[in-house]
């Protein structure tokens, strides 16, 4: 009985309680074994357990899709349709004006295949607008296959980076006139976890006729989503592509949601099994219903089925609950890493101009970035990312003074091997999982390593590839884990 489920708070904490990997142990520098604290969450998320049991128990009864001939297709085939109807209600998305279908490699995937469509089908508008602060993801594609690239600056506050700015953004729109096919903005930063203004920059874009697409791959599993705008039309975004393993389930699909009637304009980019309603010798002809024109192929059904089964924990915990949540960690993160004379944080810090979700992004005076993320795994346990994330430009733009500034004191001989150790940050990223407990121990490690820089410099050397390895310690890796052995356990 659906009343008595539990919703909210209540569901949230037993939740977060039973992600897979959370109590994982590594031993470490000092001898000690200890409990991992992951805090690279925005690289890949662990996984829900309770999405781990839907999809043990949906294995039981897994076949392929688009028959209803035997019970086990019969299943598959109702919970895959059920999966795309979640997804499209989670994103507050008209089912009857989006469709929902899902990609291979993430959001790469369904940024490339979007680009190439929105070409075709409007190939008098030959410009595609993005921010600085896109992944790869969402940049490459458009640069591969659009004429121009156009840029939105950044607000600034002092030289520092916050949110786009819809200012700029109307004036980049009138610069280019009809020739904008559309604006690709990412909904949240994967390195700062800035939150853009996604509606309010769709309404802009559609005044002056381009498209609206939204990175959603650091948004889905943190902020809520309208893509619909019932009160205000203008704001809807016409498509949006995020990806299953930043969003609790590692290895599942990309996602893409999009208007219906701009993908009816043209033949699917991708052909093959189950999007064809009939095949000739000298012709073939595709189905006019969605998802299945668009799915070409035997789909990821149980990543899929998962997905959805994530999504819907979410919306059964409420997205406004957990972005709440999730904002008052990163708040008190932040805080606590500004009082740390040494660190050098990136981004829009006051709360008051910008939301911040997900990440935090910073930098140790004196040490690598490098440095600072091997000895926080070595010797504290807690996994973070460093370099670019993905981000080149964005990140290059945040620091290149202080590349410079490394560049002047080096001969020129040394040039390349500096810029390789001082290109980049430590991003710490969070998820419905993280804890207090988690930031304490970021902050008592920083703390730490910002006390002892020497000692910590002593134990480690750079290799031939410009990584920090420590003089001595080694993870065993085949004590924590190897398919080969576990499969020999297995079998034996």
């Amino acid at each position: 009985m659906n009343h008595a489920l539990p919703t909210g708070r209540k569901l949230y904490e037993k939740i977060r309680e039973e992600f897979l990997g959370l109590n994982t142990q590594y031993s470490v520098a000092t001898g000690e074994k200890t409990r991992r604290i992951y805090l690279d969450s925005t690289a890949t998320t662990l996984m829900m357990k309770v999405v781990h049991d839907v999809m043990e128990d949906f294995y039981h009864h897994y076949a392929n899709t688009h028959s209803f001939l035997h019970f086990g297709a019969r299943i598959a085939t109702r919970e895959y349709d059920w999966a795309h109807q979640k997804i499209l209600s989670f994103m507050n998305a008209d089912p009857d004006k989006y469709t929902c279908f899902f990609t291979g490699s993430g959001t790469t995937a369904g940024m490339n295949r979007l680009a190439r469509v929105l070409r075709d089908i409007r190939s008098d508008r030959s410009v595609a607008i993005v921010s600085i602060m896109e992944h790869h993801s969402n940049d490459l594609p458009h640069r591969k296959h659009m004429k121009e690239v156009d840029h939105i600056p950044l607000k600034s506050t002092n030289g520092t980076l916050g949110c786009i700015c819809l200012d700029s953004l109307k004036e980049i729109l009138k610069k280019h006139q009809e020739n904008v096919n559309y604006v690709a903005v990412t909904g949240v930063s994967n390195v700062t976890g800035i939150v853009n203004p996604i509606n309010e920059a769709a309404a802009i874009a559609h005044e002056y006729g381009a498209l609206f697409i939204v990175d959603g791959a650091q948004l889905a599993a943190h902020v809520p989503i309208k893509m619909s705008v019932p009160d205000n039309p203008a704001q809807d975004i016409d498509a949006l592509v995020f990806s299953g393993h930043k969003t609790y389930v590692p290895g599942s699909p990309g996602v893409v949601i999009a208007r219906k009637d701009l993908l009816q304009q043209i033949e699917p980019e991708e052909v093959g099994g189950g999007m064809v309603e009939d095949v000739f010798i000298d012709r073939y002809v595709v189905k006019d219903s969605f998802p299945d024109r668009e799915e070409a192929g035997t789909p990821n059904i149980p990543g899929a089925v998962g997905l959805a089964a994530a999504v819907d924990v979410l919306d059964r915990i409420g997205m406004e609950f957990l972005w709440d949540e999730e904002k008052r960690l990163i708040d008190s993160a932040l805080d606590r890493l500004m009082e740390i004379e040494d660190v050098v944080l990136y981004g829009e810090t006051d709360h008051d101009l910008c939301d911040r979700v997900a990440s935090i992004s910073f930098n140790m005076k004196g040490m690598d970035h490098g440095l600072v993320a091997a000895v926080l795994n070595d010797y504290f346990n807690i996994a973070v990312r460093n370099e670019c994330f993905c981000a080149h430009p964005y990140v290059k733009e945040m620091i290149m003074d202080d590349l410079l500034d490394f560049v002047e004191t080096v001969g020129i001989e040394d040039i390349e091997h500096v810029y390789q150790l001082k290109r980049g940050m430590v991003r710490a990223s969070f998820a419905v999982y993280s804890r207090e407990s988690d930031v304490n121990a970021l902050i008592k490690a920083v703390k730490d390593i910002s006390a002892r820089k020497d000692y910590y410099r002593s134990q480690y050397e750079v290799s031939s590839s410009d990584e920090y390895v420590h003089n001595s310690f080694r993870l065993d890796h085949a004590e924590s884990f190897s398919v080969q052995e576990t499969v020999s356990t297995l079998v034996s």
